[in-house]
């Protein structure tokens, strides 16, 4: 399985959520490589699903063709796993 973390020019924000998304990936048993990049590039990569911020998720949804689920707060590894619950429930590997 593979997710991406977006964030505008794909270093900062999103190597933070790249953590939350890889520790809550662990603390379910799931498999799955997690790339941090920016929207250009997220665009353009394919994945089984996308999280970023609000915004960039508005702009990404009407682009991509795999679920976009935005997170709030990127350090928080609850909301991020309930983000992967989520993904799992409406048919996620």
């Amino acid at each position: 399985m593979k997710f991406l973390a977006v964030c505008g020019f794909g270093v900062g924000s999103s190597m933070v959520l790249k953590m939350s998304i890889e520790k809550a990936c662990k603390e379910r048993g799931i498999d799955c490589e997690v790339e941090n990049t920016d929207v250009s590039s997220a665009k353009g990569t394919d994945a089984d699903a996308i999280f970023t911020s609000q915004e960039l998720g508005d702009e990404l949804k009407s682009s991509v063709k795999c679920p976009v689920f935005p997170i709030k707060r990127y350090m928080d590894k609850e909301e991020v796993g309930q983000a992967i619950d989520q993904f799992q429930e409406n048919g996620g590997n």
